[in-house]
């Protein structure tokens, strides 16, 4: 097969949707929210509802052989144009020998599916990576950039016609994290609450629906250290005493180690505008820097070292290193007292 193919997950969702169905997809990586889109949608719409009970396999990679996957791809469908067969946890399959020669000749009446979740393919099985390339798509689904969660969380309401602000944009990415298929199905319910006179997400409609209150929350506790607002960020810390459930070290330490991280990779942009750094930093906005802009005025970059070394200290007492009895809330003060002294 000499045609370009597409591996990237809009370009193979594009395809999908044009009926375009290669022989096989190897679908691997640690981010199982893309594995499963894609494996749901040639399930849903490579064959006909009537067709599906004899043209659908599904297996597990635990219960199968290589060579028993490879005698099912190479059935002929019955009474349809083509057949499915999807490998459900197919890094447990071993010895992938008969895939491999079952792929270099692959029946255009199949269409294999091997799910590879939470991990990648052996990069030393290089025969069998080109076999599969050969016969279809290697994709690798690879876990979103903390960075990346705004533009994911903007793009998937906006095609369900929802706007969103920023700050609520941010307090769901501080909130859930880089789960995407948790994100998703946050945002699933925040778009059902929604009134369908005003589709529009609030730090309001946050709190309500996601239990992140709009007021103290990580995403205001990181604002104030970044604004080096020693006031509020001690009026947060006191809030979170009483409200243990509103922010905790757990949530807070990702967010601010990807804050300083960035940090200090800003110091070497070689333009210091606010665009500049934007794009030294690849950020999918120019408004996105404004924050690191900030930060550069108000730390040196010897004390964000210093930062981020004490980050990584407390991530480990955090986790039971060398710390017998010091509680995460007295940690979360400690940190917060060494970024703003």
């Amino acid at each position: 097969m000499a045609e370009t193919k597409s591996v990237t997950y809009e370009g193979i969702m594009r395809e999908l949707m044009e009926g375009k169905f290669y022989p096989v997809y190897y679908l691997h990586g640690e981010e199982s929210y893309y594995i499963d889109k894609i494996a749901d949608y040639i399930a849903e719409h490579a064959l006909q509802p009537e067709e599906r009970d004899f043209n659908q396999t599904i297996m597990f990679g635990s219960d199968v052989s290589a060579s028993q996957i490879a005698d099912t791809c190479r059935r002929y469908p019955m009474m349809a144009e083509r057949q499915v067969v999807i490998v459900k946890e197919a890094q447990n399959v071993k010895n992938t020998e008969a895939l491999e020669k079952y792929m270099k000749q692959p029946l255009k009446s199949t269409v294999l599916v091997m799910c590879h979740k939470n991990g990648k393919i052996d990069g030393r099985k290089r025969e069998y990576v080109k076999a599969i390339q050969h016969a279809g798509i290697l994709f690798e689904s690879a876990k979103l950039r903390e960075r990346d969660l705004p533009v994911f969380i903007e793009r998937y309401l906006g095609q369900k016609n929802v706007s969103i602000d920023p700050k609520s944009t941010q307090l769901i990415a501080d909130a859930i994290g880089a789960d995407l298929s948790r994100l998703t199905s946050e945002l699933d319910k925040v778009m059902i609450s929604l009134p369908e006179e005003n589709r529009r997400v609030t730090p309001q409609v946050v709190e309500e629906q996601i239990g992140v209150s709009k007021d103290f929350n990580g995403f205001e506790l990181r604002d104030a250290i970044v604004n080096r607002n020693i006031f509020k960020a001690n009026q947060i810390m006191n809030y979170f005493d009483k409200n243990p459930k509103a922010g905790s070290i757990y949530s807070f330490l990702p967010m601010m180690f990807n804050f300083f991280q960035n940090l200090m990779l800003a110091y070497y942009a070689p333009k210091k505008t606010q665009e500049g750094v934007a794009e030294w930093l690849e950020l999918r906005s120019v408004w996105g820097a404004k924050d690191y802009m900030t930060g550069m005025r108000n730390y040196t970059g010897v004390k964000v070292m210093q930062i981020i070394s004490k980050l990584r200290e407390i991530d480990a007492k955090s986790k039971g290193l060398d710390n017998p009895n010091t509680p995460p809330e007295e940690l979360m003060k400690e940190l917060i007292f060494f970024i703003l002294h």
